[in-house]
């Protein structure tokens, strides 16, 4: 069985190993040792409810319960462009008409802005490519909403998560090589890691102050804005089945599509119950399989399992009330 559950300082060598399994263009897993020890005490007091609900980053671990291993990593931040912007490009239409000749072109253009400031953010979802199979995908996703779910005050109403865009086969990104990097002088590496690891000065200082417009561009670059990276499209598939859509943003160095969603319209969010547990006997059958996590953000966990609701009741096997570190009559949060 796989279980969902908070990451720590403990976590640094498998964190740095996913990393490096992520690839280029992979921002929110940067393989740079100080950010990621970094993230992981954030993460330890975030669930501990030590740091300010904003500028709380929960960052999970997706386990094997049969050997300990962790098999991928997700995370969610409470508010993102607080204490650094977020910069995103935003596609805009800029209209142009002639009285004289009578005529009317519609542009599309490209303008950076930042306007997801104080929103919630999901991302960060890694799995090892062996594990991508029996839907521990699902279940690590969906697991940031359940976690959203138990205590919404604590997050933004807007809730967002950006992809990665679309790299060849040979590792280049048509969007970075043929636009953003006129702007950043860096080897795409090398900004990917600052943006990451740093206070964002740097963009702010260079990024471009004015419209790109989109038919300038060479067809390469046009072609990958708003699309996704062939390894994040089961990532796209699973959030617009939560409700996010996308709505015109992209990332600055790779143009991969930011999707958004109003928290409280997520389906997990809304549609989990509040129930309590009771553990059947081994050979009591279960009902269709559900998505269970703990009700509280301090030592919280999450895992898929069969369960069959009497009531207000959450019967389910020992094996899965144990994952969850849960007895009898403790209160779960369940999405059938």
């Amino acid at each position: 069985m796989f279980v969902v559950r908070p990451a720590g300082p403990g976590d640094f060598d498998t964190l740095m190993e996913l990393a490096v399994l992520s690839g280029r263009g992979f921002t929110s897993l940067p393989e740079d040792e100080p950010t990621l020890r970094e993230r992981l005490a954030l993460s330890a007091a975030s669930f501990e409810g030590t740091v300010a609900p904003p500028e709380a980053w929960y960052t999970l671990m997706l386990e094997d319960t049969a050997d300990g291993t962790v098999a991928g990593v997700a995370g969610v931040k409470a508010g993102v462009g607080l204490k650094r912007p977020h910069f995103s490009l935003r596609v805009v239409t800029l209209a142009q008409s002639s009285p004289t000749l009578e005529l009317r072109f519609d542009h599309q253009a490209l303008v950076m802005v930042n306007e997801c400031a104080g929103w919630s953010e999901v991302g960060s979802l890694f799995l090892r490519p062996e594990k991508r199979k029996g839907g521990a995908g699902r279940l690590l996703a969906q697991s940031r909403y359940m976690l959203i779910g138990i205590e919404p005050a604590r997050f933004a109403e807007m809730v967002l998560a950006e992809l990665r865009g679309w790299f060849d086969e040979d590792g280049g990104c048509p969007f970075w090589d043929h636009v953003a990097s006129r702007f950043f002088p860096l080897a795409f590496d090398e900004a990917d890691r600052m943006s990451a690891s740093t206070n964002g000065q740097f963009i702010l200082d260079l990024a471009p102050r004015h419209p790109i417009y989109v038919g300038l561009l060479p067809l390469e670059a046009r072609g990958v804005i708003g699309k996704c990276h062939t390894e994040g499209e089961a990532a796209r598939a699973m959030l617009e089945r939560e409700g996010f859509r996308f709505q015109g943003l992209v990332d600055l160095f790779d143009a991969g599509p930011t999707v958004s969603c109003h928290r409280d319209d997520i389906k997990t969010v809304k549609e989990a119950r509040r129930l309590t547990v009771a553990v059947g006997t081994d050979e009591e059958a279960y009902g269709e399989e559900a998505l269970v996590s703990t009700t509280a953000i301090g030592g919280f966990r999450a895992v898929r399992t069969p369960i069959l609701i009497d009531g207000v009741k959450a019967i389910m096997s020992r094996e899965a009330a144990e994952a969850l570190q849960l007895g009898e009559g403790e209160a779960v949060s369940v999405k059938a």
